[in-house]
């Protein structure tokens, strides 16, 4: 049986403002009454979680594992500022207590794209060199683009730069079946296209007009990729992270339906997918 896992993502909760960001056991108690395996915070909700022993306290009492941890920065620079050389560290040191856990490395996005080639040249730089040292300590990093207008890792173009820029002996892409879809293409398409480099997985839905979607609800083809991922071995996570307006005023009833979706159509989308909470 394949062990494809679902999980979700804390920036449903995040799109609230900052009314979340000290509740981590709330957002995992409502990940396990959805029916998830997993959670990936960001790296600001973490908060006292950052202490080893009271992350493993709460993923028992909900049942959940710790799929991922998001670290988001600017890496602006062709080397890491000093700040975010010590955030990465300090993740990283975190993260030896949790050796199965991705480390999920993300841009913040920009106001623009000017200067673009130098900026993915430094973005790069730094993706790979927080890669290496975390790859040193038994840590299976991944980077995850993104679709705002300032992100300059959006189109197909830029796609390309970014898959044959990274240090595949280190780290590993996570693609965002709603953000390629946000830069005009084809998430299946890419996903196959480069398929060996998939390591970590977030979905999120979009409609045709390029507004977030309900999971489920949108054009993109979540059932499709599933059964794709399936079909070629993937074992990782598929995390969702559902950023619909909904989820801006009730991620709670948000992430709830979206653990119906998961249950109802991916996990039929192909017989040995697995289940989502004891894969």
């Amino acid at each position: 049986m394949l062990n494809i896992r679902f999980g979700c993502q804390t920036y449903t909760w995040q799109m609230s403002g900052d009314k979340y960001l000290s509740q981590l056991p709330h957002i995992m108690r409502i990940a396990s009454r959805a029916g998830f395996n997993g959670i990936e915070p960001e790296t600001q909700f973490l908060d006292d979680s950052y202490e080893p022993a009271l992350m493993v306290e709460a993923l028992n009492k909900y049942d959940l594992r710790f799929a991922a941890v998001c670290l988001v920065e600017d890496w602006m620079r062709r080397k890491e500022t000093e700040r975010e050389r010590a955030n990465a560290d300090r993740l990283i040191s975190y993260l030896k207590n949790f050796p199965r856990t991705v480390l999920c490395l993300c841009q913040m996005p920009g106001e623009d794209r000017e200067n673009l080639k130098e900026r993915q040249t430094n973005l790069l730089s730094c993706v790979n060199e927080i890669s290496r040292r975390a790859h040193e300590q038994g840590i299976t990093c991944s980077y995850h683009p993104n679709s705002p207008t300032g992100s300059i890792f959006r189109t197909e173009d830029d796609y390309e730069i970014l898959l044959n820029g990274l240090d595949v002996s280190v780290t590993g892409w996570t693609p965002d079946v709603g953000h390629i879809a946000k830069g005009g293409m084809d998430p299946l398409k890419q996903i196959k296209e480069y398929r060996s480099l998939v390591n970590h997985v977030h979905f999120k839905d979009m409609y045709d007009c390029g507004q977030w979607a309900q999971l489920g609800q949108g054009c993109v083809d979540l059932v499709g990729i599933t059964r794709f991922l399936a079909d070629s071995k993937y074992d990782g996570w598929i995390i969702i992270e559902d950023e619909c307006e909904r989820a801006e005023h009730d991620p709670d009833a948000t992430v709830l339906d979206d653990g119906v979706f998961v249950a109802n159509r991916l996990l039929r989308a192909k017989p040995d997918v697995g289940d989502h909470r004891k894969g």
